[in-house]
């Protein structure tokens, strides 16, 4: 059973780790930092973190002995911007997409025959790999260049981002990102050619000759692939919830799911397909449990019911959110931990039919992972 939980928090990146049956809170590294996101690699357990420091910037980390000892690395660079390089604009915002890096907002390790590449998604909607641990950054610029970027736009921050990317298991030439706001891309042969996949997705406030179903402009919060059946995506969108039966090549909204089909998070069982998590919330403005009640909810048939699992979760009236990735599934998919932007973080050891609280007074919690 997993023993070890990682916490990226707005102050500092914090580590459960069990040791004869209790749960103990290790010392924080980078105290009073925000560390936004994590990796866990587990092709050679190695522990990667960004950390966005007050006066340096944000700067990637590496440790090999999970936490205890860590590695500056240099985070990824944009190059600089060609003279004849179209300006483009956010359609939402009006204010001009920089070539630089704002935020890491996705860390993935790359197949299992390719030690030491790692991908970094970012805001403003770059893909970066490395292939010596972090060590040195390649933007991808084939999906960089695109034309479609125009349409992209902010979601919850100013400028598009790349927070997931999956890597399938069975060919890691085959990738596919969610970008808030400019749907799902995918390349087949390791980043040298893109196709736009957000077909089927749509949202719930604009028709779709107003561009409602545009797949350019959806805005998935977002994506996971099952690791033993690839061909399997699950979204958590904006506008709803939706499953891929073919790779994330087209998509199928999931519909009538209570409380809510609102939320940001979402894990996908590694062995069984139709079993996904997720942990709704009442939409747009709002952003906090509908009527207080903190839940989560499970499928176990591809989307045709939900459970709703709050046994051991706090009575209403309750707000926490979830961010998209502070909810993790550990590799057997019994284990489960999330946390909230309250600084509370539960687990639970039985695929969420029950929670156990570990804490209430962390600061906010952006991304937690089971190691």
């Amino acid at each position: 059973m997993s023993s070890i939980i990682h916490i990226g928090t707005r102050k500092g990146l914090f580590t459960f780790t069990r040791t004869s049956g209790k749960w103990e809170l290790d010392p924080p590294s980078f105290p009073g930092i925000p560390v936004p996101m994590l990796l866990n690699d587990r092709r050679d357990n190695t522990l990667y973190v960004a950390a966005e420091h007050e006066h340096f910037g944000t700067k990637v980390h590496r440790s090999d002995d999970a936490g205890a000892n860590w590695t500056e690395l240099n985070p990824p660079v944009y190059p600089e911007k060609p003279k004849d390089a179209p300006t483009i604009v956010d359609p939402w915002r009006k204010i001009e997409i920089p070539w630089s890096l704002k935020k890491i907002w996705s860390l993935a390790p790359g197949g299992p025959d390719e030690p030491g590449t790692i991908w970094c998604g970012t805001i403003p909607g770059g893909l970066f790999r490395s292939d010596d641990r972090g060590e040195s950054w390649q933007l991808n610029r084939p999906l960089w260049v695109r034309s479609e970027r125009e349409k992209w736009q902010g979601g919850g921050y100013d400028f598009p981002g790349i927070h997931s990317i999956c890597v399938a298991p069975d060919n890691p030439a085959h990738i596919a990102v969610a970008i808030s706001c400019g749907g799902v891309w995918q390349t087949e042969d390791g980043g040298d050619n893109w196709a736009q996949t957000a077909h089927g997705m749509k949202y719930d406030f604009l028709p779709e000759d107003q561009g409602g179903a545009d797949p350019e402009g959806q805005d998935p919060h977002c994506m996971v692939q099952c690791q033993s059946s690839p061909e399997r995506f699950w979204v958590q969108h904006h506008s709803g919830i939706y499953r891929s039966d073919n790779r994330g090549r087209t998509w199928h909204e999931i519909a009538n799911v209570a409380p809510s089909s609102f939320g940001f998070a979402v894990a996908v069982h590694p062995h069984d397909p139709d079993t996904a998590w997720f942990v709704p919330a009442k939409k747009d403005e709002h952003r906090y449990p509908v009527g207080g009640n903190f839940v989560a909810t499970r499928t176990s048939d591809g989307g045709k019911t939900f459970e709703t699992l709050d046994r051991g979760l706090p009575d209403e009236p309750a707000y926490d959110l979830v961010y998209r990735h502070a909810l993790s599934v550990d590799t057997e998919g019994k284990m489960l931990a999330m946390g909230s932007t309250t600084g509370s973080v539960w687990i639970s050891e039985n695929s969420g039919e029950s929670w156990q609280q570990l804490s209430a007074h962390l600061p906010p919690v952006y991304v937690v992972s089971i190691s």
